[in-house]
């Protein structure tokens, strides 16, 4: 019964209240994100299910990294939902980056809407190892 009662609310919303529901700010989701620091760089995984390679975007400015992708929704056209859980279809992370990585090389990889990033270290910043010398 309340949930007749809850569409049919939604089904009598006046026209401003839906021109003010356009109106608003557009928001975006924040993916999962793992990271893992290796000697080598960093791996850097985010989660973007239903982003496709065409609409994803890995831009870096001013030491900051960011990932944007959009969700691309195969559903016809004159399909309209009676509930949805989320509303939004963008994605969105910003990363500060460390002087040490070098950014200009970074490789990234879409593989079943999970993007991989790998950062490499600058060679001057990661560890090595000093052979000993006989005396």
């Amino acid at each position: 019964m309340s949930e007749n009662r809850e569409l049919q609310t939604r089904s009598e919303q006046t026209p401003q209240a839906a021109e003010s529901a356009r109106q608003a700010p557009v928001m975006v989701l924040r993916p999962g994100v793992d990271i893992v620091e290796r000697p080598e760089g960093i791996d850097l995984w985010a989660d973007l299910p239903g982003v496709d390679r065409e609409h994803l975007d890995i831009e870096v400015a001013n030491d900051s990294l960011t990932i944007s992708g959009d969700i691309v929704l195969d559903a016809p056209e004159d399909l309209k939902p009676l509930h949805a859980d989320v509303r939004t279809t963008r994605y969105e992370r910003r990363f500060s980056l460390g002087k040490e990585l070098q950014s200009d090389r970074i490789e990234a990889h879409l593989k079943d809407g999970v993007l991989h990033l790998f950062i490499p270290k600058a060679e001057e910043v990661r560890p090595r190892k000093i052979e000993v010398q006989a005396a």
